[in-house]
């Protein structure tokens, strides 16, 4: 059966991703939350956060389009605990990231993308919902900076930082 050039099962089809698609993702993200949460292995910990991060970040932008500001927060709230989460288990299990690098690398550009996404959202939150989005990005960027150290420790930037005394002031 056609109507108007378009098949019914299309139609049905369409119908039927528009309106099961916001509950499969909370439910995927719920589903990703509790497998990252029960992982034992920091590095697979770690990967798995890429796809978690991905589904609250959708879920963030579904919040903020629909204009609950406060759950888009307490997403980006969790996703920042997850990712310390990650990095503590990644400390604990291999201690010398420059040497064993697998999981601090996804970590690091987790936390960029984590970054870039809090701060997309700081442009559109009102007044009162932009001091915790700002310590959460601050959170985010202190544990990206360290990632960084323990990634290249022989930096030039870090052995300045190490090696240099504080500018003498000038009469």
């Amino acid at each position: 059966m056609k109507a108007r050039g378009t098949t019914l099962g299309t139609v049905c089809g369409l119908a039927l991703v528009l309106f099961a698609g916001p509950p499969c993702v909370a439910g995927q993200q719920a589903d990703l939350q509790t497998r990252f949460d029960r992982e034992s292995n920091a590095v697979r910990k770690a990967k798995l956060l890429e796809k978690l991060g991905q589904s609250q970040f959708e879920a963030v932008r579904q919040a903020e389009k629909a204009g609950d500001n406060s759950a888009a927060g307490l997403t980006l709230e969790k996703y920042r605990d997850n990712v310390r989460a990650a990095f503590e288990a990644l400390k604990k299990q291999h201690p010398n990231a420059e040497k064993q690098p697998n999981g601090y690398r996804q970590l690091e550009i987790q936390a960029r993308k984590g970054i870039r996404e809090i701060g997309e959202s700081l442009l559109v939150a009102p007044e009162p919902f932009k001091p915790p989005l700002e310590i959460v990005r601050e959170d985010l960027a202190a544990m990206d900076d360290e990632l960084l150290k323990l990634l290249f420790p022989n930096r030039p930037l870090n052995k300045k930082a190490a090696n240099t005394p504080p500018p003498e002031k000038q009469p």
